[in-house]
């Protein structure tokens, strides 16, 4: 266990799946709450969705890919990443039929293909700039190295000039964009989703 900033990083566990719900939404800008609510079943919520979709023992949104930080006893922030094989054509295919703003991220996510792919990193309101995401990513890194991987992958929208900012200092550079392609829920309407890898 690290500890880093007052925080303690460590792996989730099945208990974390209703923070890990809220936090892959923060760093989706609600995205996953958009898929999510087409996804709900009766008197179910976005978040509920999530919850479940979190507890799962496979799938990329599982809590066995997250590392969350944990400040005062309580979850503050956490990173979701996972090893990204090559592509099949069958996946390659499935992309025309995706909902539209999903669209760019998939693509993206295929080019990543050998890396580690952090899927998502998010802070609560009021436990950012704490160091919290540094200690992450380095937390991720580490992990993709006793794995053997090399090189690290993230996605981000260029207009979240914190992150960019962050993920810059940390040694990431952007190697590919895609358009960003709107929908209800997201605060970026226009400029580009921004594929950003980096060797360790």
């Amino acid at each position: 266990m690290t500890k880093q900033s007052h925080a303690h990083i460590r792996a989730a566990t099945p208990r974390d799946a209703g923070m890990l719900a809220k936090l892959i939404d923060i760093a989706g800008e609600g995205i996953p709450n958009w898929m999510w609510t087409r996804m709900a079943a009766d008197r179910q919520t976005p978040l509920d969705v999530g919850e479940e979709r979190a507890r799962r023992e496979t799938g990329g949104f599982s809590w066995r890919n997250a590392l969350v930080a944990d400040r005062g006893g309580e979850v503050a922030a956490m990173m979701l990443g996972y090893p990204l094989g090559e592509p099949s054509a069958a996946d390659r295919a499935e992309v025309a039929g995706l909902p539209e703003p999903v669209r760019p991220f998939v693509e993206l996510e295929h080019l990543s293909a050998g890396t580690f792919y952090v899927n998502a990193l998010a802070a609560l309101p009021g436990r950012r700039g704490l160091g919290l995401g540094t200690a992450l990513m380095r937390a991720a890194e580490d992990k993709a190295a006793a794995t053997g991987i090399d090189r690290m992958s993230i996605q981000v929208f260029e207009q979240n000039t914190h992150a960019v900012k962050l993920y810059d200092r940390l040694g990431y550079r952007v190697v590919e964009t895609r358009p960003v392609l709107s929908h209800p829920c997201q605060p970026y309407y226009d400029g580009r989703i921004l594929l950003m890898l980096k060797d360790i």
